[in-house]
């Protein structure tokens, strides 16, 4: 049996643009107030219109952008709602990867899971990006080592999308160091063997960090308004 030979083909340019859009929210140089219009892209990145049109198209289906009637784009603003079904999602996907560590896990598995605590904790300067890099990479390494494929795909696709992380911003308002809450109880507790209370802890621990959301929201709406 004989086949073609394929040749890998070179990054689209609007994956590039997606990419540095992506980064640009971030950085927070894109920020909730501010109007993303195509042409003005394409002029800034001295590329075409239709690469720039693909990649704010897309960050629209994914909801990270809404589309203004003017053809315009925003960073798309969550509801209260919206918020809590995030956090629901969180606690349910993992919440079951917590059980799954608790019943399976091994002695390289809490070894790893505390030196990546420890490692993430110590960072070096206390950013809103710091904290939220290491609020994920904590909980990505905690979903890892459940070692279930499609948990980490569902991980990722709520972890990963832009409109996170200008969400995440907002706790600046209350007190970052907060966000990060007990990791290392997080470990304890599926050290324990017990999956019903480590799937109770890691609930609790996401339910905390939704309060904790809710008042950085409630902050920046109060600042809005007074301004």
């Amino acid at each position: 049996m004989a086949f073609k030979s394929i040749q890998p083909a070179r990054r689209r340019l609007a994956d590039e643009v997606y990419d540095e859009l992506v980064e640009a929210i971030i950085r927070r140089d894109i920020g909730l107030d501010d109007t993303l219009v195509q042409e003005k892209l394409a002029s800034e990145m001295q590329i075409s219109r239709t690469p720039v049109r693909e990649a704010l198209m897309r960050l629209a289906q994914e909801g990270v952008l809404e589309v203004s009637s003017r053809g315009s784009f925003k960073i798309y603003k969550l509801d209260a709602d919206e918020v809590k079904e995030l956090y629901q999602s969180r606690a349910a996907i993992e919440g079951q990867c917590a059980r799954i560590l608790a019943v399976n896990h091994s002695a390289e598995d809490i070894a790893l899971l505390r030196k990546t605590v420890e490692k993430e904790e110590n960072m070096a300067s206390p950013t809103v990006r710091a904290y939220f890099e290491a609020n994920r990479n904590i909980h990505r390494a905690f979903v890892e080592r459940a070692n279930n494929r499609f948990l980490l795909d569902m991980f990722n696709m709520i972890w990963g999308k832009a409109q996170v992380f200008p969400l995440f911003a907002t706790i600046e308002k209350v007190d970052l160091a907060q966000s990060l809450g007990d990791h290392i109880t997080l470990v304890d507790v599926i050290a324990t063997g017990d999956r019903v209370e480590a799937s109770e802890i890691f609930t609790a621990h996401i339910q905390d960090g939704f309060s904790l959301q809710m008042q950085g929201i409630e902050a920046s709406e109060s600042d809005t308004s007074v301004t």
